[in-house]
């Protein structure tokens, strides 16, 4: 169905599911770490605060997400009113027994998360990203004309500036698009950092007024964005340079960054091995596991096809996302039997 005749389906869902929060207690907004969570997180914290509700916000990392058990008892540890989930999936299974909770979300769902309220964008048409629907959700609260622009860059930052939104068109006139995407490719700086820490990055969308005083310097966080985004530069200026191993239809680039670098990598290759599936695979990411990128450019499903291909020891960690940009994070026992699985050999197998 059209995404815009569904908006307000999308914000009388919100509205209800936020009625039924705790008042004596804080609203906790979970958020990627990516340039549409953070926008999605930053919209829903600003719009609520506007009501007087008071708002915690936690991007969560590498390797974090809202289902696990560690997770799970970190939230337990601290009272909440209700809560959030943006931009992290949906799959099966409660996140926080007790809490009110909504998940906003436009990727492929997996499963039911429990009793939550849903808002996905999944199955509309063209799929909205997060943060577009935070911010028709945040507008059955509150006055949010003026956080536009945040939205905006959560749409460039998933890719969407071209499906037609009219809010995509509203904010290109309003703020331009330069600047817009210039900011956009510097909130997605910190968290493809070795530090991997997006806090300065929502710290800047908390306060900021538009893109352009993201990028003019008068904050601190814009330093701190910079010089992420050269060492992500660097860093994926020699991964480029990598050579890919094909096997059948699959083409696999091979690399070691402490930087989350493998998505650009695989995207980079996506436009040249357009008869190929495309792995990125980055040993570097994090300690002890085996992180990849998989695009293409050919009408395949690719969750399927991880799906299909899944080695035993893959979870929750594995095979998310959308239809043709995925991948997933294995343990090296699990990356070596998925690789053999794919015809590959001994070079990029891993002692576990």
């Amino acid at each position: 169905m059209s995404a815009e005749n569904l908006i307000p389906a999308v914000q009388q869902t919100f509205r209800t599911a936020v009625g039924r929060f705790r008042a004596d207690a804080p609203v906790l907004i979970l958020g990627h770490n990516d340039a549409d969570g953070l926008s999605a997180s930053a919209l829903l914290a600003r719009a609520l605060g506007q009501q007087a509700h008071p708002v915690r916000v936690r991007i969560l990392g590498r390797g974090e997400n809202p289902w696990s058990d560690t997770m799970r008892t970190e939230l337990s540890n601290a009272p909440v009113g209700g809560l959030i989930v943006a931009d992290l999936g949906v799959r099966k299974g409660g996140i926080l027994a007790g809490a009110e909770t909504v998940v906003i979300d436009h990727h492929v769902p997996t499963g039911i998360p429990g009793s939550a309220t849903v808002i996905s964008g999944f199955h509309m048409d063209p799929v909205p990203t997060s943060s577009l629907l935070a911010y028709w959700c945040v507008a059955a609260l509150a006055e949010i004309d003026d956080l536009l622009w945040i939205a905006a860059l959560g749409i460039i930052g998933d890719m969407a500036e071209k499906a037609g939104f009219g809010e995509m068109e509203d904010a290109r006139k309003r703020y331009g698009i330069t600047a817009l995407r210039e900011a956009t490719t510097l909130l997605n700086a910190p968290r493809r950092s070795a530090s991997g820490d997006a806090k300065p990055a929502l710290e800047l969308l908390m306060k900021a007024g538009g893109p352009k005083e993201i990028l003019s310097g008068e904050h601190p966080e814009t330093a701190l964005l910079q010089a992420a985004r050269e060492e992500v530069k660097r860093e994926l200026e020699a991964a480029k340079r990598v050579p890919p191993k094909v096997k059948g239809n699959v083409a696999l680039i091979w690399f070691h960054s402490p930087c989350q670098i493998h998505p650009l990598v695989a995207q980079a290759w996506r436009g040249r091995l357009r008869n190929n599936i495309v792995l990125a695979v980055n040993t570097g990411y994090r300690p002890g596991w085996i992180h990849f990128a998989a695009r293409t450019a050919l009408d395949l499903d690719l969750i399927a096809f991880l799906l299909n291909h899944a080695p035993p020891g893959a979870d929750e960690n594995y095979g998310n996302g959308h239809r043709q940009a995925t991948g997933g994070a294995l343990r090296p026992e699990a990356w070596n039997m998925f690789a053999a699985k794919l015809g590959f050999g001994p070079d990029v197998m891993v002692q576990p």
